[in-house]
């Protein structure tokens, strides 16, 4: 779960590895560089997470103090897989990058996962 995000990177919770929930939270990080495979220069982060969004990321490493584990989503199945608008509606996914308020028709900007079968049940 996205906690926080600036310009470099995204501050996340992990909540859950594959289906196991964790009992305690850990700390992430998603590097700008680490959120997209293609055109990693051109990536904002504002435009592909915001804060609450739930992510589906892959541990690249373990990053230094500050930051625990080391995130990415550079592939088409990770990225934001449930986000909340404005309003407080769950989004739908209408492209690779941008998610829709069903109540408000409102587009917003995500860097959105597209979901294998086998993790729609968790």
């Amino acid at each position: 779960q996205v906690c926080s995000i600036n310009s470099r990177f995204a501050k996340v919770h992990i909540l859950y590895v594959g289906s196991t929930p964790l009992k305690s939270t850990f700390r992430g990080t998603i590097r700008r560089e680490d959120i997209r495979a293609t055109e990693k220069d051109k990536v904002e982060v504002y435009k592909s997470f915001r804060p609450s969004d739930i992510v589906l990321a892959k541990v690249i490493s373990l990053g230094d103090a500050q930051s625990n584990y080391l995130l990415s989503t550079a592939e088409n199945e990770l990225g934001v897989v449930v986000a909340r608008s404005e309003a407080g509606v769950q989004m739908v996914p209408i492209s690779w990058c941008e998610m829709q308020c069903p109540r408000t028709h409102t587009k917003e900007f995500r860097k959105v996962a597209r979901v294998q079968p086998q993790f729609l049940q968790t």
